[in-house]
């Protein structure tokens, strides 16, 4: 017998916000899914954002794909902070949030160097991992 698919997926944003503003390394940025009010790209920030995945009916299981987007006032600022970033979340495994447990974490495209459009003086690093969890 196959279990349904939920009918909506645990807010692994959230709980992705929660572990990295936990982290000491990431105690001078703002962490968050939405930028700051007066941000302009140059402020110590992390975005967190879902960008797909998965739900993997027979094992109860969560794979969402998530997006780190590190900002800094320079390109060695947001490349430490994505560095936080990723090394806070790669340590996630056993975390639980609600009734969803972090079984792993894998990442799928390391810290890069990618411009932003939006913010003209921006320096910002984007990180992709992959979140495996379990829940109800």
């Amino acid at each position: 017998m196959t279990t349904p698919p939920p009918s909506t997926f645990p807010d692994v944003e959230a709980m992705v916000v929660d572990v990295l503003k936990a982290d000491s390394g990431l105690s001078a940025a703002t962490v968050a899914v939405h930028p700051p009010a007066g941000f302009d790209g140059t402020q110590p920030v992390v975005l967190v954002n879902r960008r797909g995945g998965a739900w993997i009916s027979d094992l109860h299981l969560d794979q969402p794909l998530i997006e780190l987007e590190s900002y800094g006032p320079d390109k060695t600022t947001a490349l430490n902070l994505a560095n936080a970033g990723r090394h806070a979340l790669l340590g996630a495994a056993g975390h639980v949030y609600g009734t969803s447990r972090v079984t792993e974490v894998l990442e799928q495209d390391g810290p890069h160097w990618l411009p932003d459009y939006v913010y003209s003086g921006a320096n910002r690093y984007v990180t992709l991992l992959k979140v495996f969890m379990t829940g109800s």
